[in-house]
């Protein structure tokens, strides 16, 4: 299967890893690992999100972004490095560019439960008076799609021959986060960077990504062959991918694959798009060292040790979001 030069991505039921059937589940398990090496991503349906919520959802961040740009920059904080609030149209740009995405988005991160100590890392969350539901629908989407991660994560622990509970206590109160995107229109394409784009091709930072149906296409993912695939989900999906600590952590085995949001054609550009991904993060502290049975004589270790924190603020550094 990793062989495989797929030219869609798999689409799976949570419901079947959920189901308490030992062939459902293992046949899920096997599945993912597959896709997992091969193209790095999955669509997947019975996530937890559904139509309403996704709906009063959107229409809080549409209601956000529709904002004066002066009232949303009132939610930013740049000594937050991006961490929390608002991020303004063009602040950030892929690894090893200069010109910034054509995008605007807000960050909201975890709010901890219980008493735990890592709540002293994490700011507080920033909350836009303006739409008085965006906390509570941005938080509800935030829980959902977290639990489904924890489930992603368990299957790809057995798929790694790993015990199922491996990634459990290392993203309790995880540094995770949920980005609403907001594409923003361009009424003369002629007036930003030749090589402007929505999103250039990057890899994500973290464990996983779990995506919500964007409003509109233009992801792309890039296979092994260097070919660019266009992603599409059902609408009752979300796309679920690999990110860069995960490919850290399995010494490669699992793929993180380049992904971009494409323009649309000229004639759309003055159209807005939507999308809302959640960055799932462990704890910091977290170390994202090879695990050893991945490492062999075949594939020997590709990458230093490093803590997930440290991972992170190289990454945002390199993102244009934080200083050195």
């Amino acid at each position: 299967m990793a062989d495989n030069l797929p030219d869609h991505i798999p689409s799976l039921d949570l419901a079947d890893f959920r189901s308490g059937d030992p062939a459902r589940k293992a046949k899920f398990v096997q599945e993912l690992g597959d896709a997992y090496q091969s193209i790095g991503f999955i669509a997947l349906k019975n996530h937890g999100l559904n139509e309403e919520q996704t709906k009063a959802l959107y229409a809080d961040v549409q209601e956000f972004f529709q904002l004066p740009d002066q009232a949303k920059q009132a939610y930013e904080v740049p000594e937050l490095a991006g961490q929390r609030g608002y991020i303004s149209k063009g602040k950030e740009h892929a690894k090893g560019r200069n010109t910034g995405d054509l995008k605007e988005f807000f960050h909201v991160g975890q709010e901890v439960e219980g008493e735990d100590p890592v709540k002293e890392q994490y700011p507080a969350n920033i909350w836009p008076n303006e739409v008085p539901r965006f906390a509570q629908s941005t938080m509800k989407a935030y829980r959902t799609l977290e639990s489904a991660g924890k489930d992603v994560l368990r299957a790809i622990a057995l798929y790694l021959e790993l015990p199922e509970n491996y990634f459990d206590d290392k993203v309790v109160n995880g540094n995770s986060i949920l980005r609403p995107i907001h594409y923003f229109p361009i009424e003369d394409p002629d007036a930003v960077p030749a090589d402007a784009v929505r999103a250039a091709e990057h890899g994500d930072i973290n464990l996983i990504t779990l995506l919500m149906g964007a409003s509109a296409d233009g992801l792309q993912v890039k296979r092994r062959d260097g070919q660019w695939i266009a992603i599409t989900a059902l609408p009752d999906q979300i796309v679920v991918n690999v990110g860069d600590m995960l490919q850290r952590l399995t010494n490669g085995v699992l793929k993180s694959t380049i992904h971009r949001v494409v323009n649309p054609p000229r004639e759309k550009m003055n159209t807005s798009r939507y999308s809302i991904p959640f960055f799932m993060h462990p704890r910091s502290e977290m170390s994202l060292a090879a695990l050893p049975h991945l490492v062999t004589a075949d594939n020997p270790k590709k990458e230093a040790d490093i803590t997930a924190g440290e991972f992170l603020n190289e990454r945002l550094i390199e993102l244009g979001l934080k200083k050195k």
